[in-house]
């Protein structure tokens, strides 16, 4: 898949596609259902198809002191638009001068002069240009004026409940909740961070748990606790997910004040430092505490292992999100 940045030339081989366009974070079931229905006119017109998104999250862009909790910052998007089979990614910057074009003047520019779009599929709260003007009934207008077709998709729901749309907001509230499998349904795959490895302060190696250290974007917010996870080698296409158990929190035992999330890979010895690596959340275990002495926190620490090997080893046998596109492709580390 081709990733597009900035408001440069397109390459020829992604001018006249098929264009899902959106935020689309955490590429859930309800952007899932909307990216099928474009890959679908992209099959009835013998086009590519693709997919344009927005950079940084618009909220963030109006309020920096707000950083939005982003489910799939670019880098995850981009590799979940590849499995799921988008030609492309065309990431805009979302800044003043996007926020100040007019509808028509967006279409004019981006999807007409620069991608040659042939369709365009939007979800049916999509709004665009300065002000938000642009509704999803303005981008049919201005797709009749300019030659290209419009889809606009309904709201996605679970099982036909109208009370239970999916959404970005929902998922996150899930998250912040530690409800994770409740998320994951929505999602349609365990919820994943992409991150580097870098060098923390090695205080678990000193207590027999050395732990993968990744830094998070700024807004990242989920429950304080400990998790059941699967880790894989975000270079290696297929590659063998190890057992973990994550941490998301602020070392109450320690003092530190900061935040981290740390994965104890069990059974694995080696060195991953500077490797990105993706974990996927699959359980909460337990939530955050302060302990009395390390010998406490350790033996805790050996409950939780065993707790998570228990957890991944049920839903290695049985599990319900490999009826969905991406869970599937995540159970076989495609993704």
């Amino acid at each position: 898949m081709k990733l597009i940045a900035g408001t440069g030339p397109v390459p020829e081989s992604c001018r006249g596609a098929v264009i899902a366009i959106g935020n689309f974070d955490g590429v859930h079931r309800g952007h899932q259902t909307l990216l099928e229905i474009a890959r679908a006119e992209a099959r009835r017109l013998g086009r590519p198809w693709g997919v344009v998104s927005f950079e940084p999250h618009p909220r963030t862009y109006f309020k920096p002191d707000e950083p939005v909790f982003r489910l799939t910052p670019e880098a995850l998007k981009s590799r979940l638009m590849a499995a799921l089979g988008a030609s492309f990614m065309a990431v805009l910057p979302f800044d003043q001068a996007l926020s100040d074009l007019s509808p028509e003047d967006f279409v004019t520019r981006h999807l007409v002069e620069r991608m040659g779009a042939a369709h365009v599929v939007t979800g049916y709260d999509f709004h665009f240009g300065k002000g938000r003007k642009g509704s999803p009934v303005i981008m049919e207008e201005l797709g009749g004026r300019n030659g290209f077709g419009v889809t606009i998709v309904d709201q996605v729901t679970d099982e036909g409940d109208q009370h239970s749309p999916f959404s970005s907001s929902s998922i996150r509230q899930a998250l912040r909740h530690g409800h994770v499998t409740a998320a994951a349904r929505e999602l349609g795959y365990h919820w994943t961070v992409l991150g580097e490895v870098v060098r923390g302060d090695q205080r678990g190696r000193t207590i027999g748990f050395p732990t993968l250290n990744i830094i998070l974007d700024k807004g990242a917010d989920p429950f304080r606790g400990i998790y059941a996870v699967r880790v894989r080698d975000a270079a290696l296409k297929g590659a063998i997910a190890w057992p973990g158990a994550g941490y998301f929190g602020d070392r109450p035992t320690f003092d530190t004040g900061r935040t981290f999330l740390e994965v104890f890979l069990i059974g694995f010895e080696g060195d991953l430092y500077g490797r990105q690596m993706l974990v996927e959340f699959i359980d909460l275990i337990r939530p955050d505490k302060r302990f009395n002495s390390i010998a406490e926190l350790i033996g805790q620490m050996n409950v939780d292992c065993a707790d998570a090997l228990a957890r991944l080893d049920a839903v290695k046998a049985d599990d319900p999100l490999a009826a969905f596109p991406l869970g599937r492709l995540q159970a076989e580390g495609k993704i």
